[in-house]
């Protein structure tokens, strides 16, 4: 996602979806079927991770697992909306001939196409480029973020040249060397075979 940004990339994932999902809705038989809806789970496979490294872009930490908690509770809330509507495609369309789960295929992957293109042409990739924000919010907000970086890159600078000076690294460092034994041979001589 660094590489091609997160408009690209969650647009891309976006479209992808939506199409394997329509063309889900064409499958005429069980391999069709299966080959469809491996490719689906191909085509979202990065959005989680995508949109979860997208909200680092915008949040600072101590509002990220709020976020993400905010997020991750949607998926309850899609399926407690998704479900009922699914079951009414599904019972009341039969256009053109087409079976009913065939069009709720085609009905709720066409949304994921066209947010896909939306997506696309104005999802803002960093608060550098964001013409919503006013420059005042722009900068307290990049120098938020930069701050907070600057501070966990100094901190995990600091407990990758300090390991030796830790109690806790030296007393088992010290345990480890006296015993005799490899740590893992208690486990080994307590299992049953």
């Amino acid at each position: 996602m660094m590489k091609f940004g997160a408009r690209v990339w969650i647009a891309r994932i976006l479209i992808t979806w939506g199409i394997v999902s329509v063309l889900t809705g064409f499958a005429q038989n069980e391999v069709h079927l299966y080959i469809l809806r491996f490719l689906l789970g191909v085509a979202e496979a990065g959005f989680f991770p995508g949109i979860i490294l997208y909200f680092t872009y915008w949040f600072r930490s101590k509002e990220q697992a709020t976020t993400v908690a905010l997020f991750t509770a949607a998926i309850p809330v899609s399926y407690i909306i998704g479900a009922p509507l699914s079951t009414w495609i599904m019972d009341h369309i039969q256009w053109w001939g087409i079976q009913g789960w065939r069009w709720m295929l085609i009905l709720e992957g066409a949304p994921a196409v066209i947010m896909g293109i939306v997506t696309y042409f104005y999802l803002t990739e960093r608060p550098e480029n964001a013409k919503w924000l006013t420059d005042e919010e722009k900068s307290w907000l990049i120098s938020s973020l930069k701050e907070e970086r600057v501070k966990e890159e100094c901190k995990a600078s600091q407990h990758l040249k300090s390991p030796g000076r830790s109690e806790s690294v030296v007393s088992l460092c010290h345990l480890f060397r006296l015993s005799d034994r490899e740590p893992w041979c208690g486990i080994l001589d307590a299992a049953d075979y």
